[in-house]
């Protein structure tokens, strides 16, 4: 295969334009990148932050594991304008769309609008950051239109060329590959350490308090049948913060009611999760992706059915894979065996080496450098689905065409001026985390009473 770091007549590394909206999205963007680029040539990852309510800190950024690439925070419209470059200096020749389904779809027809006429334009390639247990046929759809859309697992490749072809739309941008954080050493027991549970929490999984409550009340009922085990409760941000979802009641609060607290050997912990899987013996969760990480490296992992077995938690996804078990289980003492075949359909603790997973999506990006792309199609459009589309495009600042909207306090030269409108931004989004962290749990419960 061409390798991507001697490209015919290439005259500068090959440069990568990764956009991200949350902690979690950036670790996949820019992990994915890395990845399918040689790493045995020169490249810049350039990283921008979409500015929102889901923008990481730094504590966020360093939390994620990524290293040898920087971020900085943009504007939809300023990404475009990035992105959208002409001059072949600083031109792209990979747009990676590491986001929610609604700003990938309208990055992809700000794009197409601003490379109308381009002789040339850069391969975009878009995927998702973990498990894909809801939205499957709206979080796709969202995303056609790039050049590459990447599928965890043989299992996901499959449902994904399904959807497209159901509705009549190219199923070519299709690629397999892996989940771009797996790895780490495989599991090992050590007696040199107290053997360790993690419990892995998820922002909006459960959503109800009692729910959160209840899996909280259930960690620390291990750590106290179990006083020779440590228990670890990993959590994704710091009150305020916030990742991919929203996180109404965090973790943090909801221990600092417990009647007693926590036990000695049980504690709250930050941190990148393959660090914190480096000293797991027992990984419980509800539904995360974290859960994948831990069969990647054979750590035994379990998935609560506590709180049944539902959509809605995500669960569901873990039917046939040996790890769906209870905290009245584990307190037994039981440990959870995962199927090899489920495993090796979801991409982790396959037979060969994880580094050959992105074989296919390496070669397949070498072919597309090379190519004559066309425009940039998506399969939502004006007449495809035009109640729909208008909406997810206004709310990036764009028109129905792809367009700058010069109505859009984001788009240049729209609204307030510059200064004044990035103090009116700030000023919101401190007022809006207030009001989801603090103001509006308290008008839930009120109603409620």
């Amino acid at each position: 295969m061409p390798s991507l770091t001697n490209r015919e007549a290439a005259e500068r590394p090959l440069r990568v334009a990764v956009l991200a909206d949350s902690d979690t999205r950036w670790k996949w963007g820019a992990l994915t990148a890395q990845r399918l680029l040689d790493p045995s040539g020169a490249a810049v990852i350039d990283g921008m932050l979409l500015r929102g309510r889901a923008t990481p800190t730094e504590r966020q950024l360093h939390d994620t594991g990524v290293r040898g690439a920087q971020a900085r925070e943009v504007t939809a419209s300023g990404f475009l304008a990035a992105a959208g470059a002409s001059d072949a200096r600083d031109a792209y020749d990979i747009v990676l769309l590491s986001c929610v389904g609604g700003t990938v779809q309208a990055m992809l027809h700000g794009l197409a609008h601003r490379w109308q006429g381009s002789a040339r334009r850069p391969v975009v390639v878009t995927g998702y950051v973990g498990v894909v247990y809801e939205k499957l046929a709206d979080g796709l759809l969202l995303r056609h239109g790039a050049d590459m859309v990447l599928a965890n697992s043989a299992y996901d490749a499959d449902r994904f060329q399904a959807v497209y072809a159901g509705v009549g739309a190219g199923a070519d941008s299709v690629v397999e590959c892996a989940l771009p954080f797996l790895g780490g050493a495989p599991y090992t027991p050590s007696d040199a350490r107290p053997y360790t549970v993690t419990f892995a929490v998820q922002p909006s999984v459960p959503e109800l308090r009692k729910d959160r409550l209840y899996l909280l009340n259930r960690a620390a009922g291990h750590a106290a049948r179990h006083p020779e085990r440590e228990v670890l409760i990993k959590l994704r941000s710091k009150p305020g913060e916030h990742t991919t979802h929203v996180e109404e009641l965090p973790y943090q609060r909801l221990a600092q009611r417990l009647p007693g607290g926590l036990p000695d050997n049980c504690r709250l912990v930050y941190g990148h999760m393959g660090e914190v899987l480096d000293r797991t013996d027992l990984l419980v969760t509800v539904s995360s992706t974290a859960a994948l990480e831990s069969l990647h490296r054979r750590i035994p992992t379990a998935v609560l059915t506590d709180l049944g077995i539902r959509e809605a938690l995500g669960n569901h996804h873990f039917l046939g894979s040996g790890c769906l078990t209870s905290w009245d289980r584990l307190d037994a003492g039981e440990v959870p065996e995962p199927d090899p075949v489920w495993t090796a359909r979801q991409g982790v603790a396959a037979d060969g080496p994880y580094e050959a997973a992105f074989d296919t999506a390496r070669k397949r990006l070498a072919e597309l450098l090379y190519a004559d792309l066309g425009p940039v199609t998506p399969y939502y459009t004006a007449s495809t689905a035009g109640g729909y589309l208008p909406g997810i495009l206004a709310r990036h600042g764009l028109a129905p065409d792809g367009s700058p909207d010069p109505s859009a306090t984001d788009a240049p030269g729209g609204g307030v001026g510059g200064a004044a409108r990035r103090v009116v931004r700030r000023a919101a989004r401190g007022a809006y985390r207030q009001g989801v962290q603090r103001v509006a749990p308290v008008i839930r419960r009120m109603g409620q009473l």
